[in-house]
């Protein structure tokens, strides 16, 4: 969307300009399978638009009980780690939740429904993800964690009521769902509109961001080949499940060494990512030695597209980052 400032300074304009097209970057990766799906599959007219409105009619009547089922598979997970971890219960309100899931989810229902695509779903509901994601990280980031597994499991819930060859588009709608809740997207979008245009770190940034979802990709399937016989609590690492869930996890960690290089420290690492995963991974059967080997492999591939002053400027965050998840932290066997 275009808007005429008129009398406001030159600076703010560009900072909007900014962070709409990194906002709109980020978008574009959504599209892109939205184009691979629909590509080979025959094209309707009234009757898909029918086939679409009629799936989202019926999600949407069934939101509410699998909001509840989503619920429950997340206290069985996490109920233990609030007490293990000391927080505050009072920040984990269930009815506050699940308003916002039903509002979210509500929104993805009538965007597959009016055929908008993927794409303009996510940048059109980036903000409010956003707040979302701001309220619940507010006194306690970990809070988030409750919040994401909340709407990821409801996700995955309403796909399972559809049939198969309906569930991959529909799929990409809930994706960037997760994807906002899951990654600091705002918080990013927020740190690159605060750099000019020729800033070399936010080219660092615009030269990562178009190859994340490879870079993931790779990464993940590396990570699965040199361990073939590792399961997570979902499953081994090559379930469709829990590889998607590694996928997401890998561009995460792309996106929070991107928040700390912009915004020239390694708090959102500190604060947020690192606590998070000590309270999650545990759980989840992921062990430290993955997460090892995914930093190491993503400073491979990043090293590859960067330039050598490029990766200066990113290594401080990185290295910083590793030495965080390092064996002797955990006291365990490297």
């Amino acid at each position: 969307m275009e808007i005429a400032w008129g009398a406001l300074d030159h600076s703010l304009s560009n900072s909007f300009s900014q962070l709409h097209s990194f906002s709109k970057a980020w978008a574009k990766r959504y599209v892109q399978q939205v184009k691979g799906n629909t590509s080979q599959q025959p094209k309707y007219v009234v009757t898909e638009a029918d086939a679409r409105k009629a799936i989202a009619q019926y999600l949407n009547q069934e939101l509410r009980t699998v909001s509840a089922q989503a619920w429950t598979q997340t206290e069985v997970l996490l109920a233990k780690e609030v007490i293990r971890h000391q927080i505050n219960p009072d920040l984990i309100d269930p009815w506050a939740i699940a308003k916002d899931v039903y509002t979210i989810y509500d929104k993805a229902f009538v965007g597959y429904a009016d055929g908008i695509s993927p794409e303009r779903f996510a940048t059109d509901l980036a903000p409010e993800l956003g707040s979302i994601r701001a309220k619940y990280t507010r006194e306690d980031a970990r809070v988030i964690g409750f919040v994401s597994m909340q709407f990821h499991y409801t996700g995955q819930l309403l796909l399972k009521l559809i049939a198969a060859e309906r569930q991959e588009v529909l799929q990409l709608y809930f994706k960037a769902i997760d994807d906002h809740l899951y990654m600091p997207l705002q918080r990013a979008y927020s740190a690159a509109a605060s750099h000019p245009l020729s800033s070399p770190v936010l080219k660092v940034v615009q030269t990562l961001l178009p190859h994340s979802s490879l870079i993931a990709r790779q990464v993940v399937d590396e990570i699965m080949h040199a361990n073939p016989h590792h399961r997570c609590y979902s499953g081994p690492l090559s379930n469709s499940a829990v590889r998607a869930s590694s996928l997401r996890d890998a561009e995460m960690f792309q996106t929070y060494l991107w928040v700390c290089l912009l915004e020239n420290n390694v708090s959102a690492v500190q604060q947020e990512l690192f606590p998070l995963c000590v309270m999650l991974y545990p759980t989840l059967n992921v062990r430290w030695g993955l997460v090892r080997q995914m930093l190491a492999l993503l400073e491979r591939h990043f090293d590859e597209l960067l330039t050598e002053s490029q990766m200066a400027m990113l290594k401080p965050y990185l290295s910083a980052t590793k030495a965080m998840f390092a064996a002797d932290v955990f006291e365990e066997a490297a």
